[in-house]
């Protein structure tokens, strides 16, 4: 089968396709086959690949495949699904450090990680959605915020943010977005009660204290800012960081939360039905076949547009 390989930690031109045996049913116990059509490029990849993580990764060494979000089609029953079944999830790269990613056109997954994708939901679309529906989800139940307090979400136009956003909002929070100019009317339909402008942090700290004017009770940091929004935050206040290197030195009693999602099928589920009604927005910025991986991770770290790069397998 075709995969996509990290051949040595570098820059984007690393990624190289290969060929690797198809994993056959049964050859590891407890994991089934998933024929994947679409698999997120995420920002954890971007990081892993330019070696920003390899202390952490520890004896996992190149060649590797990158990928965590996927959506496809089982090859291998499971209770409640029948083969062929559609459906998305995300392996969790980090704790299994197997080095067998998304990122290839079968992968072995757990079947709790699996959720079946309603059928009015593309791929594309579906595989946008696992890592980061996760990641927002767990992050706000960290950040134990009662109702009525204001939340700060940078990286509001990404996946992560905005899927933070629209979960706060439904908790009753009161939600300041940072986000691109232009997504400011997308932004307030979708929960945000305020916008400002995404910028440099002193510049993005001064422009939520100019409307909010005593700070904010806690900061969801989707766009990877990090200490530099302390500023932003009441005394006692809460950030949450959702990378490891961009996790701030606690100050004036501010509680730091970090969070790694893990698969959770049942809220998987209830997203993606909440996707096909149009109760949940995710975003697809951009779709590229499994050989343009390096063009996909030269997009992501440009920034170039907002939203989840998806590849089609």
């Amino acid at each position: 089968m075709r995969v996509v390989e990290v051949t040595a930690y570098g820059g984007p031109e690393v990624l190289r396709m290969a060929r690797r045996p198809e994993p056959e049913a049964g050859d590891v116990p407890g994991r089934v086959r998933v024929r994947l059509k679409a698999a997120g490029v995420n920002q954890a990849d971007v990081r892993i690949r330019a070696g920003r993580y390899a202390d952490a990764v520890g004896a996992l060494k190149p060649p590797f495949v990158l990928g965590t979000d996927f959506a496809g089609k089982l090859l291998d029953p499971v209770p409640g699904m029948a083969e062929g079944t559609r459906v998305a999830g995300f392996v969790p790269w980090y704790e299994e450090l197997t080095g067998e990613g998304t990122y290839a056109e079968i992968v072995r997954v757990d079947p709790a990680w699996l959720a079946p994708i309603p059928d009015d939901v593309e791929f594309t679309v579906a595989a946008s959605v696992p890592l980061a529906s996760a990641t927002a989800q767990l992050g706000l139940d960290k950040l134990r915020l009662r109702e009525g307090a204001t939340l700060l979400v940078t990286g509001a136009s990404a996946v992560v943010g905005r899927l933070a956003v629209q979960y706060a909002s439904a908790a009753g929070l009161r939600v300041v977005a940072v986000a691109y100019e232009g997504d400011e009317s997308e932004l307030r339909v979708l929960g945000a009660d305020r916008v400002v402008t995404r910028g440099a942090a002193e510049d993005v700290v001064a422009r939520v204290i100019e409307g909010d004017p005593y700070r904010v009770d806690a900061v969801f940091d989707g766009a990877l800012i990090g200490e530099g929004l302390l500023p932003v935050l009441k005394d006692g206040g809460v950030f949450l960081a959702l990378a490891p290197d961009r996790v701030p030195v606690p100050e004036r009693n501010i509680r730091v939360e970090t969070v790694r999602a893990r698969p959770d099928a049942s809220r998987l589920k209830e997203t993606l039905e909440k996707v096909a009604a149009r109760e949940v927005i995710t975003r697809v910025a951009d779709v590229l076949p499994l050989e343009e991986a390096a063009e996909a991770h030269r997009r992501a770290e440009s920034g170039h547009r907002p939203g989840r790069i998806v590849l089609m397998i």
